[in-house]
């Protein structure tokens, strides 16, 4: 990558070229290929998940994962991406609105898929984002199911990426929690989780949500001048807990988001040499978040990486 400007790849699918080419048959209507590639993913929880994420996105404004659940009713794999999709579709009867239709809808699919395959913690990670959303403001019996749901999710999957991201934002003072409390529980699962889990990036995620909070109440009274990754321990210490123990083998399916909020730490934190080596690794896969905070995510994506690379060079 050094010495050239990689072309930037948008596709939500990111480096997973066999789902890549599922997303391209499901967009002519195709279930079948969907089906296999669930099959062979297995009890691989985090790349379920992943891919199950992406195909809903896709199939929100399609028809092909209700045609499947229609022909295959008792099939695990599409229960769960039809919960996935109801999930999704529910966000437009708006958020806090309590339980309503398009959430029970959602909801009992997921327990359905739950019942289908008991093991599975992917249709819990789908309840807490049910719950996130649909919670009325200062309804505290919410958040008691909140922390019932998680406890399902830690029976089956104890560090699961995608969990710890729904309950953090759920922990957001932009949504049900308190910055406090946010910092506090990011901070408390990264003391417990072993070296290595890209769980050690949440307290950049709650850095980056407190960071784009203040932008939006403050503006420009606030600006990049007072940005809070400036000496901030949470970034060394994702670099050193999750970055340089990571699997090299084997990434874990969500690496470019996780990595792109190191690389913008890192970048911001004036570590241009240690960015260099994320930005490598993260090739041309650049998310908006949580670059969009800052400014223009693709063009502050591309300016930080020059000056990281150019930081690595003899």
């Amino acid at each position: 990558m050094r010495g050239r400007k990689p072309r930037l790849d948008r596709n939500p699918a990111r480096d997973d070229a066999p789902l890549r080419a599922v997303l391209d048959d499901a967009a002519m209507g195709r279930w079948e290929s969907a089906r296999e590639l669930l099959a062979t993913t297995g009890a691989d929880w985090d790349r379920r998940i992943f891919r199950l994420q992406v195909l809903a996105r896709l199939g929100a404004g399609l028809t092909f994962a209700d045609t499947w659940a229609q022909a295959e009713p008792r099939s695990p794999h599409a229960l769960a991406l039809v919960a996935h999709v109801q999930a999704l579709r529910s966000l437009a009867a708006g958020r806090g609105t309590g339980r309503n239709e398009p959430m029970e809808q959602a909801w009992d699919t997921c327990y359905a898929a739950a019942d289908a395959l008991p093991a599975d913690p992917t249709p819990y990670v789908v309840m807490l984002a049910l719950l996130r959303y649909h919670a009325p403001a200062e309804d505290k019996a919410w958040r008691d199911t909140v922390f019932q749901v998680w406890a399902e999710v830690e029976d089956r999957d104890p560090w699961n990426r995608e969990a710890h991201h729904e309950l953090l934002t759920f922990l957001y003072p932009s949504w049900h929690g308190q910055g406090g409390e946010m910092f506090h529980w990011a901070q408390e699962r990264c003391a417990h989780a072993p070296r290595g889990l890209p769980v050690h990036v949440l307290p950049l995620v709650a850095l980056a949500e407190t960071h784009r909070e203040r932008m939006a109440q403050e503006g420009e009274r606030y600006g990049l001048s007072l940005h809070p990754w400036t000496d901030n321990p949470s970034t060394p210490l994702a670099w050193r807990n999750w970055w340089t123990h990571r699997s090299l083998a084997r990434p874990h399916a969500a690496f470019h988001e996780d990595a792109n909020y190191l690389a913008h730490a890192l970048s911001f934190a004036g570590r241009h040499k240690e960015a260099g080596e994320v930005f490598e690794a993260i090739g041309p896969y650049a998310t908006d978040v949580p670059w969009s905070y800052c400014g223009d995510p693709l063009k502050l994506f591309e300016r930080h990486r020059a000056w990281a690379l150019k930081a690595q060079s003899p």
